[in-house]
């Protein structure tokens, strides 16, 4: 692994190269409704916005933040998180996350990401995503699971 100039990680493998500069930012929002409340989703009784909801909202923030980024055939998997579920959130209102890529090392990605309501913050997390080739991810996963 090398860094740049530019201090992003440029990761190479063969004749593949990996490179993706810190500073990214993406959000993305949804509503707290029926669907995604801990009575509905099976992690608690009340009707607030649930953590493994939350937990999606951050994957999928810092997912769409670098997609625009990565070359044909590239995506990310989500291999580590870190998450605080800070305040509690009804339905009705609106939830916005909104992530920063902090880190790039090699084909590791690390982000940072803050959950808002209206009100208040009410989560935080450090969510590290893999950057991965798609066919070659599934072909692998197929392989493994074929064999048992």
């Amino acid at each position: 692994m090398m860094k740049s100039i530019d201090g992003s990680a440029i990761y190479r493998k063969g004749t593949e190269k990996y490179s993706m500069e810190t500073g990214i930012k993406g959000f993305a929002e949804e509503t707290v409704d029926r669907t995604n409340v801990a009575s509905a989703v099976g992690s608690g009784l009340l009707d607030v916005y649930s953590t493994p909801s939350m937990i999606a909202l951050i994957e999928k923030t810092a997912k769409d933040s670098v997609e625009p980024y990565l070359e044909s055939g590239q995506g990310t998997v989500g291999m580590h998180l870190e998450v605080d579920h800070l305040a509690p959130t009804p339905i009705g209102e609106t939830v916005r996350a909104e992530s920063e890529l902090i880190e790039a090392e090699g084909r590791v990605l690390t982000f940072s990401v803050s959950v808002y309501s209206r009100v208040e913050k009410i989560g935080q997390a450090i969510h590290k995503r893999c950057i991965i080739f798609n066919d070659r991810f599934e072909a692998k996963m197929k392989t493994k699971y074929e064999e048992k």
